[in-house]
């Protein structure tokens, strides 16, 4: 059985569940996740580096603020220099989401940012795997409405509460972790 790892922060619980999300659909495709939330301070417990160094993959998880990662995530980053001096996670998969108020908000910075942390780490970064929905008759509800091959995007207006959130959003968090199983199975043989 492979072994994920999904550590994130959420600022206001959109993107923790799209974590549970993407976990679920990990799950799904017979792996085993563990969840690892930063905490508002950009702390995880101690047992958590344990975790993610047996990890077979490790999935990264921010929300985008100011055109970036949360600075309770880079906290997290900055930390992982432990790790990175010992090459912990060199040859794991990486993969990464983020969540804005906006179609757009500068994501892309975000998921740049997660893919350049797992090339420091010496991990292999793998995308969503999927198409975007791009048609005329696409809408919000379509697998990958926003378009996204490097990760997962996923947009929560800032007046909607967690269980507002899109619904097309959140199947194609679910196919994302699907995606980020099959990659982890075939590598880890």
């Amino acid at each position: 059985m492979t072994q994920i790892a999904i550590v994130f922060h959420s600022g206001y619980g959109h993107t923790k569940r799209v974590a549970e999300t993407v976990a679920a659909g990990a799950q799904a495709e017979g792996a085993k996740v563990q969840l690892i939330a930063i905490d508002a301070e950009g702390n995880v417990p101690e047992s958590a580096w344990d975790v993610l160094k047996a990890a077979d993959g490790i999935i990264f998880g921010s929300p985008t603020y100011m055109g970036t990662v949360s600075w309770q995530f880079k906290k997290f980053a900055d930390a992982s220099s432990k790790p990175w001096y010992t090459m912990d996670w060199k040859g794991k998969i990486a993969a990464g989401f983020t969540n804005s108020a906006t179609l757009n908000g500068d994501k892309g910075n975000t998921i740049t940012y997660l893919a350049a942390l797992a090339a420091q780490h010496k991990m292999l970064w793998t995308g969503t795997g999927m198409h975007p929905s791009n048609a005329k008759s696409s809408t919000r509800d379509d697998l990958n409405n926003l378009g996204g091959y490097q990760g997962l995007l996923v947009t929560s207006p800032s007046d909607a509460s967690v269980e507002e959130m899109i619904p097309g959003d959140l199947k194609t968090a679910e196919a994302f972790g699907r995606n980020v199983a099959d990659v982890v199975k075939s590598v880890k043989g």
